[in-house]
């Protein structure tokens, strides 16, 4: 990947009101790292050449972090208006040109590398769109991927989904890539008419689809994409984080006697 050009923005502007706490929800910890930092490394792990992290308003503490952690460019979100909305206020760091377009978002702690770099590499066999996907018994509350033909045709939201794709189990992370050419011209296409009101990122799916690019889906694991919007589903986290770095310790020869009672930090 190293010979294309790459631009990741990072979105990062969540209040996080479900933690109960003063602090950013990007800023809580797993693995005694910031969230948003771990969206950070592994866009970098990937080959990602350039950041862009989207924050809201007021967020000293987030920008301080980031810049810490080597963001080449900070935007804001004033207005919360859907994730397209808030990509597009990346809109200049898109216009400097990219062959590789990747959002991700810094609530979701998990993602591997290699999964980052097999979206950029589905983007570099010729793809225009590329979703990260994954599968689940329990759909409920998540976009569904359309598909026909091997083709990804349209993101689904739970509240705008009839009842045929709410039965659907093929589900969207959040994460997409973008042939850098065309990315600004899908966003300025995305419309507020669905039941949010909204700007949502993923209908540039069915936009793009609709003028014969290629769209398509690729597939991780359920637990890399697990977000943490509140306490509980950060406690998740950071026992999925453990469980991996336990397990890579033993399959690397460390001997933990009783690994349950062993934690690990990032670094």
């Amino acid at each position: 990947m190293t010979e294309r050009s790459s631009l990741g923005i990072v979105l990062a502007a969540g209040e996080g009101t479900r933690m109960r706490s003063a602090l950013p929800k990007v800023l809580h910890e797993v693995g005694s790292r910031p969230m948003v930092v771990h969206a950070m490394t592994t866009a970098r792990a990937a080959g990602i050449g350039r950041l862009a992290l989207v924050v809201g308003p007021n967020m000293a503490a987030v920008e301080k972090a980031v810049t810490a952690a080597g963001a080449d460019e900070i935007v804001h979100q004033t207005e919360r208006l859907g994730t397209a909305h808030a990509v597009l206020r990346a809109r200049d760091a898109i216009g400097e040109g990219a062959d590789d377009v990747v959002v991700l978002y810094g609530d979701t702690p998990l993602v591997r590398p290699e999964t980052v770099t097999a979206v950029r590499t589905e983007l570099a066999r010729g793809a225009d769109v590329v979703v990260l996907g994954f599968r689940t018994a329990h759909p409920t509350g998540y976009g569904r991927l359309i598909e026909a033909d091997g083709r990804l045709v349209a993101i689904r939201e739970e509240k705008d989904a009839s009842d045929a794709e709410r039965a659907v189990t093929f589900c969207n992370s959040g994460i997409m890539a973008f042939r850098g050419g065309i990315v600004l011209s899908l966003l300025d296409a995305v419309g507020n008419t669905n039941a949010k009101g909204e700007y949502y990122l993923t209908d540039a799916v069915e936009i793009a689809h609709g003028r014969g690019l290629t769209v398509v889906a690729v597939e991780g694991a359920e637990d890399e994409f697990l977000g943490a919007n509140d306490r509980v589903q950060l406690a998740a986290c950071e026992a999925i984080f453990q469980k991996r770095r336990r397990a890579e310790a033993l399959a690397n020869g460390v001997t933990l006697v009783a690994p349950e009672t062993v934690i690990f930090a990032a670094d």
